[in-house]
């Protein structure tokens, strides 16, 4: 049996090429989990235990790799201990931004474990978050590098205002394709790209290599949110971790169906009555699956997708080759057919 298209799914493929990705620098991996545990502890107990149970949730820990990867790409597996350390930073980061948003996206659920919000209030958990983002510039702080300092400080500010901008759009059936794309790198692809950008810097990258890598991520960050937001339609609820179909319910108009509102207009009304609802009562979830599969916009959604995944690898032309480049090359292609 040929390891092909014509054998494999789409979700075989994504799991051949995670493994081909992450077993290169799987033991880096499992040291940004010791790492995440050493700065996750806390005398204040509650905080100790929510952090761990943050920690415990697992999840793809892609943003770590991208900074372990983009380090050793240009060089720097001699400097192996503060890619760990930052690698853990960009998850701390992360995590911080997934704990505000279940909070904001009043989400019960999240990789199939209740979230912290649910078990224990928005109180605690917006506290959390914030003691998650002060602890990772604490962290931060050892590496005495200013570069890094405004690249972190100039993230967290983005995803701040991609989150506000994301809660003026709420509801509004009639959002852009140029705000929504707005929205998606503030949120996402720009901590993608902070995370390649950092390890290039901790890597002694040439300015060149840094931009092409910090310009990797941004395209690598944007499809893999295009993806995200694909799989909300396509996807199912075991798979994802939460409910599918829940970014609409709960406001968000995404990609696919601005697709589907520009090619048939009459649309417009059966998301605002989805949006209005705030359920698939009136308009089942499957008549507005048929509508996207009618007009082809999840297809015009996924090339897209497929459009920033060719310019993240063409970003990184000016990198000598390498196993960690390669596999750079390859982390388009599992983000593309990932099924969660």
């Amino acid at each position: 049996m040929t390891l092909s298209s014509h054998t494999l799914t789409l979700d075989e493929e994504a799991k051949i090429s995670a493994r081909r990705i992450f077993s290169l620098i799987a033991n880096e991996l499992q040291q940004v989990e010791i790492e995440f545990e050493r700065q996750a502890r806390s005398n204040v107990q509650v905080i100790a235990y929510l952090a761990d149970y943050l920690r415990k949730s697992g999840g793809k820990r892609v943003r770590p790799a991208l900074t372990i990867l983009s380090n050793y790409a240009v060089g720097g597996e001699g400097n192996r201990y503060n890619s760990i350390r930052m690698a853990t930073v960009m998850e701390f980061l992360h995590t911080a931004t997934l704990v505000h948003d279940d909070i904001i996206d009043k989400a019960d659920t999240r990789r199939n474990r209740s979230t912290v919000n649910a078990l224990y209030g928005n109180e605690t958990a917006v506290l959390l978050g914030d003691w998650l983002y002060m602890s990772a510039f604490e962290t931060s702080l050892a590496e005495r590098s200013l570069p890094i300092l405004d690249i972190l400080t100039s993230v967290t500010r983005k995803m701040t205002e991609g989150e506000l901008l994301q809660l003026t759009l709420l509801s509004h059936a009639d959002v852009s394709e140029a705000q929504y794309l707005d929205v998606l790198r503030r949120k996402t692809a720009y901590l993608f790209s902070a995370s390649c950008e950092i390890g290039a810097i901790l890597g002694g990258a040439t300015e060149a290599q840094q931009t092409a890598l910090r310009d990797y991520g941004l395209n690598l960050g944007t499809a893999f949110q295009l993806i995200d937001d694909l799989l909300d339609f396509t996807s199912s609820e075991a798979a994802l971790g939460k409910a599918a179909g829940a970014d609409l319910l709960g406001g968000k108009v995404t990609l696919p169906l601005i697709y589907l509102r520009e090619s048939d207009p009459s649309t417009l009304k059966l998301i605002q009555q989805v949006l209005s609802e705030r359920s698939y009562q009136s308009v089942s979830q499957q008549h507005l699956l048929d509508a996207l599969a009618q007009t082809n916009a999840l297809e015009r959604a996924r090339a897209i997708a497929d459009e920033y995944a060719e310019n993240a690898r063409a970003a990184l032309e000016c990198l000598p080759d390498s196993d960690y480049c390669d596999s750079l090359r390859s982390l388009p292609t599992y983000v593309l057919n990932r099924d969660r």
